[in-house]
């Protein structure tokens, strides 16, 4: 099975590495800030349309581009530049692959044996373009 597809949004700036700990009665608790809770929410939303009906069984390739608009680049089908600051691309895609986990695209991220992240700049719409191959 494959599931391919770009879904045009504002990709949020907040990471799973956001999470916080705070210390109540001595014991840890661990909390997400509310700027990393609307980030999950926003990618449930908008990579809730793509799930399937099943989730995919076995080996999955998965591979993932943040595509940031710059109007500076001129629209040319393969135009880009790289985007080489903040945030993390292992970052990024941890809170990606928690969600889509959550909709049912597979049973657990666990299930992910190859994987490519990519962040970039061009001259398009700013959005988010996902493959998923099972085996």
């Amino acid at each position: 099975m494959t599931i391919e597809f770009f879904e045009p949004m504002r990709i949020p700036s907040a990471t799973h590495q956001e999470k916080q700990v705070a210390v109540r009665s001595g014991k840890p608790h661990f909390y997400e800030p509310q700027n990393v809770r609307d980030a999950r929410a926003k990618y449930m939303a908008y990579l809730g349309k793509h799930a399937p009906k099943e989730p995919i069984d076995g080996a999955i390739h998965f591979m993932v581009a943040f595509e940031y608009h710059d109007p500076r680049i001129p629209k040319i089908k393969g135009l880009c530049k790289w985007k080489d600051t903040k945030p993390d691309t292992d970052n990024m895609v941890k809170l990606v692959k928690d969600c889509m986990t959550r909709l049912g695209y597979w049973h657990d991220d666990e299930q992910v044996c190859d994987e490519i992240v990519k962040k970039f700049w061009h001259g398009f719409d700013e959005g988010i373009y996902i493959k998923v191959v099972g085996e």
